[in-house]
């Protein structure tokens, strides 16, 4: 079972463990955070007793580079290299030049601790580390620690941290015989991102709360486990480079398998995310092709409604034409004048053929118009809506409607009309 995680501390006990580890040249943040925790965080009272100790230095541990590194107990993938430096013992007269420094601590903040341009600090780092030991370096990620964090988790990669502690006695010869090595090189610009800062710039400073490093060089294993960003190895102190690379390569094989695992399951979840966005693909493809469907049988619908009304408007126009027709036939009908009789010496007997062969025969008197011969041609069920009368010899059509050049059509006798005659009436429906 895992041991349960420290609670984080506040602004000010911060503040207080970074003083009481100045005043006393402990190494150890978890040592220091203890002994103010023993003391209720009284940091004079925790001095003091610090001071009263009659224990001896801090041990060196310096394994060779054969040994297997130290294993923390909380997390057995989780590996510490620690290389350290006996610290001098330090008495109250020692603490006195701290004492300004302490007093300030107490009034202002520690302006590290606002972050204000976190790529400018890496790059200002960055240019400073090339005007002191060269451009020979491994390559440096040139963003914020989230950043290199995200891509590392993106592109499931290993990211190592360096924090660079600009006053250690360790640094330089790190830097120089370690860090700026050929072989060194080579094997961080292959095998994994790194991202470097110092401490004495904001963002490195925010890096180092959250690693909480003890000791100079210190350098951080970082990769995606159990689906979020874990320290797997911690390195601190003076590594030769032939160390470093095994024990880095020591971490990375340790912890191969959850990476793999990793990898597994983002292309399981790839996969999965590629088939679901097929199916929904598919899905839409297939809404799409039933809408289209339906829209088209509603189109057709409509369609089919509009030309049904458009045929029940026809047939009901027509219905009241024939209507109309009917009554104005019957109305025609009703206004003839009697037919004469055929003793009458001013009487006209005219046959009429019809455009269906019918013969239909009536007499009329001279001295009427030739409307009358058009409206009794009209009252009949046979005769077409709209027709001609014409002679037969010689052809003539017989003006028998009212014009712009006649508002009266002549008589029957002015049309010239023998007292027997035989008309044609010609169907104009369709012209």
């Amino acid at each position: 079972m895992a041991a349960p995680e420290e609670p984080e501390l506040s602004q000010a006990q911060t503040e207080k463990l970074l003083q009481f580890q100045d005043l006393t040249g402990l190494e150890s943040m978890d040592q220091c955070r203890r002994t103010l925790e023993q003391h209720n965080w009284n940091i004079e009272a925790a001095v003091q007793d610090r001071l009263n100790e009659q224990e001896g230095v801090p041990s060196v541990f310096n394994p060779p580079p054969s040994r297997p590194l130290q294993v923390n107990t909380a997390d057995h993938r989780v590996y510490s290299y620690i290389v350290s430096r006996p610290q001098p013992r330090r008495t109250l007269d020692d603490m006195l030049p701290f004492a300004p420094r302490l007093a300030l601590r107490f009034i202002r903040p520690d302006p590290r601790a606002r972050v204000t341009d976190p790529v400018g600090d890496v790059v200002s780092f960055i240019h400073s580390f090339e005007e002191k030991y060269g451009r020979s370096h491994p390559v440096f990620y040139q963003g914020t620690y989230s950043q290199a964090l995200n891509d590392a988790k993106r592109e499931l990669r290993y990211l190592l941290v360096y924090l660079h502690g600009d006053d250690h006695q360790d640094t330089d010869e790190f830097c120089r015989s370690t860090l700026c090595t050929e072989e060194v090189i080579t094997f961080l610009n292959t095998r994994m991102l790194f991202w470097a800062c110092s401490t004495s710039k904001p963002e490195g400073y925010r890096v180092s709360q959250a690693l909480r490093e003890n000791t100079y060089p210190f350098l951080a294993m970082i990769m995606l486990k159990d689906r979020k960003m874990t320290v797997v190895g911690r390195l601190e102190g003076v590594i030769q480079p032939e160390d470093l690379i095994n024990q880095l390569t020591f971490i990375m094989d340790a912890n191969q398998t959850y990476l793999m695992s990793e990898r597994l399951e983002r292309e399981e979840r790839n996969q999965t995310q590629v088939l679901r966005q097929q199916q929904d693909e598919a899905y839409l493809a297939s809404l799409r092709a039933d809408q289209e469907k339906e829209r088209k049988k509603r189109a057709e619908m409509e369609q089919r409604k509009q030309e049904e009304e458009k045929v029940r408007q026809s047939a009901l126009a027509e219905e009241i034409r024939r209507r109309t027709l009917e009554e104005e036939k019957e109305r025609k009908s009703e206004c003839l004048p009697p037919e004469p009789p055929a003793d009458d010496p001013e009487s006209v007997k005219i046959v009429f053929k019809l455009p269906n062969d019918t013969r239909v025969e009536r007499r009329f008197l001279f001295g009427q118009s030739l409307t009358v011969i058009h409206d009794f041609l009209f009252s009949l069920k046979e005769t077409p809506e709209k027709f001609q009368i014409v002679t037969n010899f010689p052809r003539r059509v017989l003006p028998c409607l009212p014009t712009e050049e006649q508002s009266n059509p002549p008589t029957l006798k002015e049309a010239g009309l023998s007292r027997s005659e035989v008309l044609f009436v010609q169907d104009l429906t369709d012209d």
